[in-house]
């Protein structure tokens, strides 16, 4: 106490306030913004900057790089195929690197603004075949297959802030803040941790055209939600991969990061999902309720294969969070219920009274690859697989 007395008539707390505050942004999130912003002002005529977006080799990450264009494209037919060094991004070795990027889905430029463009794209490796990390081929296959039964998907994607330090943004340098309770959906300085970065992007994702429908405040603090949907079939995985991507490059311009790990804390702390709301058709009718139900009994006796799928560790990190309590349930048991958030499946009240609509699977890790969970449960629901192993559907 004599020494921190000592420093705060010498006028040294503040100074060393500032400085533990700044330790956990990182250097360029303090460049000046104001002398980037007069570059970006200046006319770029009738070129047109394309940033391509994939997923690289962890099944995780996803990577990004910018080229001109002559002119704006108008539809992703108009963006021309590019390649990268797959020996950088885990995807292939030193002597055979070259891979394809595959433009797929085109959204605005929130950073570099109209006419710019951002695109995402899958992978191909040196043949022409996919990548391993090239889930959206095969899920585009599967939702081309069950088109008529219309699925749609909402996901809710759960993330973390942390400073560039690693420890949750916001959280006290050498300890814990309070019990969980006050933070969920929380207002307040001693409450939330963050919100200019949550805003950011949103309005990013707005502008972009990601199909985003909103966002809170999370259990544990510092912990955010997303939602992005409804999403028909493919776009599911297109949308929500975008919309990763502007997470991590605002969280780039704030200085801090973002993570998906599904328990970033471990302790008596909440982890972090991707909830995945989905319905067909059938469902979304009179009477939908009797083909929920018929779904979630074909989701029980397929419950090991659906975990396997929905984290990118075949389950191992799922483990760490579906434990029975948090709001979750047991990694090991299947379980359905109205209104029960510690449920695998969760069918919402109002449409348990109404008697259709869509149900909640809970089991997604935060990290997982939107592709393959919604490949997933179209192929278990809809074209009926059973088993571990997934049919391969020749065309």
């Amino acid at each position: 106490s004599t020494n921190l007395l000592r420093k705060r008539r010498s006028g040294l707390l503040p100074l060393l306030i500032r400085s533990a505050a700044a330790m956990s942004v990182s250097h360029s999130s303090r460049l000046n913004k104001g002398v980037r912003e007069q570059y970006m002002k200046l006319p770029q005529g009738e070129k047109v900057q394309v940033t391509y977006v994939w997923i690289d080799g962890t099944g995780e990450g996803v990577r990004c790089k910018t080229r001109t264009l002559d002119q704006e494209p108008k539809t992703i037919d108009e963006i021309p195929e590019w390649n990268f060094d797959g020996s950088s991004t885990h995807q292939a070795e030193g002597s055979n690197s070259d891979m394809y990027l595959i433009p797929v889905q085109m959204f605005r430029d929130p950073f570099c603004l109209d006419p710019n463009k951002l695109v995402m794209c899958e992978v191909l490796k040196y043949n022409r075949k996919s990548a391993e990390t090239n889930l959206r081929h095969t899920c585009k296959k599967i939702m081309e297959m069950v088109n008529d039964h219309r699925p749609w998907f909402g996901m809710e994607q759960e993330y973390t802030l942390l400073g560039i330090n690693g420890h949750p943004y916001g959280w006290p340098e050498n300890g814990f803040p309070g019990p969980q309770g006050p933070y969920y959906c929380g207002v307040g300085a001693d409450k939330v941790y963050g919100r200019d970065v949550v805003e950011s992007h949103y309005k990013a994702c707005l502008y972009a055209g990601i199909k985003i429908c909103g966002t809170n405040a999370e259990v544990m603090p510092s912990q955010w939600e997303f939602q992005v949907g409804p999403c028909e079939g493919i776009d599911m995985g297109d949308h929500l991969w975008m919309a990763r991507f502007i997470l991590h490059r605002v969280c780039e311009d704030f200085g801090v990061v973002a993570t998906l790990d599904p328990k970033p804390m471990t302790g008596n702390w909440n982890g972090a999902g991707c909830h995945t709301n989905y319905s067909t058709e059938s469902m979304r009718v009179e009477g939908g309720l009797k083909h929920i139900e018929d779904a979630i009994e074909k989701l029980g006796k397929r419950h090991d294969y659906h975990i396997c799928v929905y984290d990118p560790r075949g389950g191992k990190d799922n483990s760490r969070r579906l434990t029975g309590q948090h709001e979750t349930s047991s990694i090991h048991e299947f379980s359905a219920g109205v209104a029960n958030r510690g449920a695998s499946i969760r069918i919402p009240r109002q449409v348990g009274q109404e008697g259709y609509g869509y149900f909640e699977d809970r089991r997604p890790a935060a990290n997982c690859d939107p592709y393959a969970v919604t490949e997933a449960l179209v192929r278990t629901t809809i074209l009926n697989e059973t088993g571990s192993e997934t049919k391969d559907y020749k065309n």
